[in-house]
């Protein structure tokens, strides 16, 4: 379904609502989604209309995953679906089919699916990401000529995401073919190439970039094919001089899961890390939402949730979201005593350190097993299965390096490790029903109701 029209958008978007009534609790579809309109349908993106930019942002950082599914059950296809508020519908009102197909044929149009919202102003500078920032910002107005590849690692939740986007809005708009894609975009977008016998098209299609930005690439590990797709891809564009810039959450050296050569020729350009923010720029970042939200938070609980150090800054501004969502909902000002009450559920400080002791009794625990059998030799499938999730949340959940975590468990070395989580965070990427298991074992870690 490809069209600019106002009236199938917004046909398109009731069916979507209709699903999402069912889905999602009574009081939060009245009040975030039921004066919604669909605005703009194209190729891969469904435009929404809201109300306010409070609304806008609320939906996209609390809601967006509910959204999608339902918007992927309604359309049979896969749409990235972004918000406006109201009253900027005339700068899509212009845009009828024509002028959305032609503006596909320009060699200065953006061919990606990026998020606008992230840009560089929005980004804010501390300096755990100085060094991250500096390098993305020298690309996007150099592409090509410095720091090529650009690598960013860092933690989930920490901003690497926002500055690919960055880099991405500031090259389409000075009229370079840009696109971004997840790595599980680019390994579906070349399957269903091998699959429709239109290979040499989709090697057209990335090799003519001028700059390719691709998100999460630990997560090709185990896609030979796609990795050879994505080795061939890349050797053209640097070639040409295009400018690479890959996202993912871990060092270089650590990315074992992919091909040697794909690992030498990333570290043939720069990498760049982004660090937990601190204080000072996790007030920075809440007083930037604050004016982003149009909403005004005393200074006593900016600087009250500042000082909890969160594991990322999704949770930090999902906190933020959860004050300003009580006081609309209340239609009052919210206390620090109040704020506190409501968040104590929610936070998870330096005191609050989850250790690997904490990790081997929950996993043995939830899959009813000894810790002997899960730090052993067994290669039963529950051995196996609980041996890897516990790869993974140590990963995930302490600061323990990977060859830590294999001395705990049997004196692994550091790739059996990286596997293990590997593997379990491609079984996540699938919807496996192991979702379930992490989730329920990271309830019991952040409850602390286990006895140790």
């Amino acid at each position: 379904m490809t069209t600019g029209n106002f009236q199938t958008a917004d046909q398109a978007w009731r069916t979507v609502l209709g699903k999402l009534e069912l889905a999602v609790p009574r009081h939060s579809f009245e009040t975030w989604l039921e004066s919604t309109k669909g605005l703009l349908l194209t190729d891969n993106t469904l435009t929404v209309e809201t109300t306010s930019a409070f609304s806008a942002s609320y939906l996209e950082e609390r809601m967006l995953p509910v959204i999608e599914s339902k918007v992927r059950e309604s359309l049979s296809e896969d749409y990235t679906v972004t918000f406006v508020v109201e009253g900027q519908r005339d700068l899509f009102s212009h845009r009828d089919d024509e002028n959305t197909r032609q503006i596909k044929k320009q060699s200065n149009s953006s061919i990606s699916t990026l998020n606008t919202k992230y840009c560089f102003d929005r980004f804010v500078v501390g300096d755990s990401n100085q060094l991250a920032y500096a390098a993305a910002r020298a690309v996007a107005e150099a592409p090509g000529t410095a720091f090529n590849p650009l690598v960013i690692h860092s933690d989930v939740g920490l901003g690497k995401t926002h500055l690919l986007h960055a880099i991405g809005n500031f090259t389409s708009r000075t009229g370079l073919k840009t696109r971004y894609v997840t790595s599980e975009q680019f390994t579906n977008q070349y399957v269903q190439s091998i699959q429709t016998n239109q290979t040499e098209k989709f090697r057209d299609d990335f090799r003519s970039l001028d700059v390719l930005l691709l998100d999460d690439i630990q997560f090709l590990a185990g896609k030979e094919q796609t990795q050879e797709g994505f080795f061939h891809t890349f050797n053209s564009l640097h070639l040409d001089n295009c400018q690479i810039v890959v996202a993912c959450d871990r060092p270089i050296e650590e990315l074992t899961v992919l091909q040697e050569r794909i690992t030498s020729r990333l570290s043939g350009g720069l990498t760049v890390d982004v660090q937990p923010p601190l204080f000072e720029t996790r007030l920075a970042i809440l007083l930037a939402k604050c004016h982003e939200s149009e909403f005004e938070v005393s200074s006593s609980i900016l600087e009250y949730l500042a000082e909890i150090d969160y594991g990322s800054i999704r949770q930090l501004e999902g906190s933020l979201n959860k004050i300003i969502a009580w006081s609309q909902f209340k239609n009052e000002d919210i206390s620090l005593e109040a704020c506190q009450a409501l968040l104590s559920q929610f936070q998870f400080t330096r005191n609050s350190i989850i250790t690997d002791s904490d990790v081997i009794h929950a996993v043995s625990n939830h899959y009813q097993i000894t810790s002997e059998i899960l730090e052993g030799k067994k290669r039963n499938k529950i051995a196996v299965r609980s041996r890897q999730v516990a790869m993974f949340l140590l990963r995930e959940e302490t600061e323990l390096s990977l060859a830590a975590i294999g001395k705990i468990l049997g004196g692994r070395d550091h790739s059996t490790v990286l596997h293990g989580h590997d593997r379990v965070a491609s079984l996540i990427d699938l919807n496996d029903p192991i979702v379930n298991d992490i989730g329920k074992i990271k309830r019991i870690l952040h409850d602390k109701t286990f006895e140790s």
